[in-house]
Order: structure tokens, then C-alpha cells, then sequence
């Protein structure tokens, strides 16, 4: 059994339908970000960059238990576990984590700061209405998404002819493209894209764990806890 420490965000996803399509059991322990239980010193203990996800797999590595956080990290460890969704060479590898690292160090960063900016700041109080920033990162994901739709132009799944861990950890960023201001009708290989992982069980079972739970931040305690307000 592996201990999913988690809340329904796209970050939270990646790891929720890792555990899905992986076919692992694990127990949802959720972290409500809203109310603050990222800052938890049990769970910092887990997550020491107050974060979720966050995994405990009691079955670790020479059958010891082990912590994991990151969602990037925990999609590598998972992989490697099982032995799935991580290709079956080492060009295959080379593929999945050149783009794991790019939605980690760019769909993630850019897709969150265009959700703060364009949904989340405008209702702040006082209203934090930002053109600059609200076109700086709207048009940084929409670069972002052009590099992805070229990338499917030439390949089935992002890694290659293969279905990856890269691919989920890109596709809950990527199946909120309305809320970061996007369009699909420029980019017809990411909307295929989109499509055919979007139809996945495990995606889906994924995306709907606790979804109930999501909420839109407005109210003032939320936004003091996460934008330290």
C-alpha cells in the first residue's frame, strides 16, 4: 500500500493517475492547501518544500519504507518500480525525462503563474489586475504549447510511439488550457494529443479523485495561506 498525500491541482494529478495506471493500491491522505495543512510538521517531515503530492510507499527500495516528494520525482520513482510508462531503451529514457524536466521547469511554472495572474489576482483585495503579467504568461504558455504541438506533429505521444510518464505529468497543466486564455484550433497535434490521453481510464479515474474538493481560492483565508495575502 503507498500513502498518497495529495490535493485535486495538476500537480496532484500527475501522481494520483501514476497510482492509477500503474495499477498500485495506495490511501489518499488529503492535504487541504486552502486551510494550510502543506505546513503541517508531520507532513513537512514527508514534503520538507511544503508541497503536495507527496507519497509514503511502505514497500520501498530493499523493502524499506520511503518518502518521496516532487511530483516529477515520485512519476520516476513510480516508473521505475514497475517498470512502465518509462520506455524500454535508453534513448527511450533519454526522451521521457528531457520531457519530464520540460514540464517541470516550464509548462508547470508558466501554466500556475498564468492561473494566478489571469484568475486568481484580479480578485484579490485590493484587485491586483496586471497587464503585463497577465500577457507575459499567457504568452509564455502559448510558446510552451506551440514547442508541444510541433513536438506531436512527428510523434504519437511526447516521448515517441509510446505512452509515458512525460505525458502525464504534461497533460494535467495542459487540460486547462481555457483557464490559462489558450486556443486549440492553431495547434491540431496537441488537441489530438489531448484527446487520446484525455480518453484514458486511469487519466480519468485520476483527475476524479476527491475532485468534489477543488475550489477557486476567492475567499480570504485561501488566499492568505497560499498567495500570503
Amino acid at each position: 500500500m503507498i500513502d498518497l498525500y495529495f490535493w485535486p491541482t495538476p500537480n496532484g494529478w500527475k501522481a494520483s493517475i501514476a497510482l492509477e495506471e500503474m495499477d498500485l493500491p495506495y490511501a489518499t491522505h488529503l492535504i487541504n492547501i486552502g486551510k494550510g495543512d502543506q505546513f503541517d510538521p508531520e507532513f513537512l517531515k514527508i514534503a520538507p518544500n511544503n508541497r503536495m503530492p507527496a507519497i509514503v510507499d511502505h514497500d520501498g527500495p530493499d523493502g524499506a519504507p520511503v518518502s518521496v516528494f516532487e511530483s516529477g520525482a515520485i512519476l520516476m520513482y513510480l516508473a521505475r518500480k514497475t517498470g512502465r510508462f518509462y520506455g524500454t531503451t535508453e534513448r527511450d529514457r533519454i526522451a521521457v525525462e528531457e520531457w519530464l524536466m520540460w514540464q517541470m521547469g516550464g509548462v508547470g511554472p508558466m501554466a500556475g503563474q498564468a492561473h494566478h495572474f489571469l484568475k486568481y489576482a484580479p480578485q484579490l483585495d485590493p484587485p491586483q489586475d496586471l497587464p503585463y503579467a497577465k500577457d507575459r504568461y499567457r504568452s509564455e504558455v502559448s510558446r510552451l504549447y506551440g514547442v508541444l504541438d510541433r513536438r506531436l506533429a512527428d510523434h504519437e505521444y511526447v516521448a515517441g510511439d509510446f505512452y509515458s510518464i512525460a505525458d502525464i505529468s504534461i497533460w494535467g497543466w495542459a487540460s486547462l488550457w481555457e483557464g490559462q486564455q489558450q486556443v486549440l484550433h492553431d495547434k491540431p497535434h496537441f488537441a489530438r494529443w489531448l484527446e487520446t490521453v484525455s480518453a484514458r481510464p486511469a487519466i480519468q479515474a485520476g483527475r476524479a479523485l476527491h475532485a468534489e474538493l477543488r475550489g477557486d481560492h476567492r475567499d480570504k483565508q485561501s488566499q492568505s495561506v497560499l498567495f500570503k495575502r
